[in-house]
């Protein structure tokens, strides 16, 4: 009797330690929109960086940019969440002061402009929970174009300026101190 249920239990024992390295190598597939980031000073041995941003990189695959981000409509510059810029310290935005801190970044495309949003509303899915009301500053930016970009992108030049980029469409975006 004893060596049945010693057999029993070592048996049950092996079992749960086959199905626990089973369940433990599972790992979700790539998104489809991986997540990315940007900073400023762009070069990775700086540590003193004086902007981060947070966003995700859909990819244009055959479909037209102004079904994507559409414009005239709040977009959250990527894709799932809401892009996320953080400010290290006091900057100015197209001359427009925002204080250090932690931002939702929103834009709003346009055929000759966009409008970029810095909102104190964070870690929100999308543009759908979008409140002007918590707007911190609004800016504009011209557009002008270049070579297709698969992927949705966020650059910073050496002078802090943002570039945003997907499609044909660029965005300069100037930080200052």
């Amino acid at each position: 009797m004893k060596k049945t249920t010693l057999f029993t239990s070592m048996a049950f024992a092996f079992i749960m330690l086959l199905t626990t390295n089973v369940n433990a190598q599972k790992f979700s597939k790539l998104d489809k929109s991986p997540m990315d980031a940007a900073a400023f000073p762009a070069s990775y041995k700086e540590s003193n960086k004086l902007i981060k941003i947070v966003y995700s990189r859909p990819q244009l695959k055959g479909r037209a940019l102004s079904k994507l981000a559409p414009n005239g409509k709040v977009w959250r510059t990527g894709a799932n969440e809401a892009a996320n810029i953080t400010l290290y310290k006091n900057l100015k935005i197209s001359g427009k002061a925002v204080s250090a801190g932690e931002y939702s970044l929103f834009t709003i495309p346009g055929e000759k402009e966009w409008t970029i949003i810095f909102n104190k509303d964070i870690n929100v899915w999308g543009a759908y929970s979008y409140k002007e009301t918590n707007d911190i500053v609004r800016v504009t930016a011209p557009v002008s174009t270049g070579d297709l970009l698969e992927a949705f992108s966020i650059a910073f030049s050496e002078d802090g300026t943002m570039h945003i980029g997907w499609g044909t469409v660029r965005v300069a975006v100037p930080f200052t101190e």
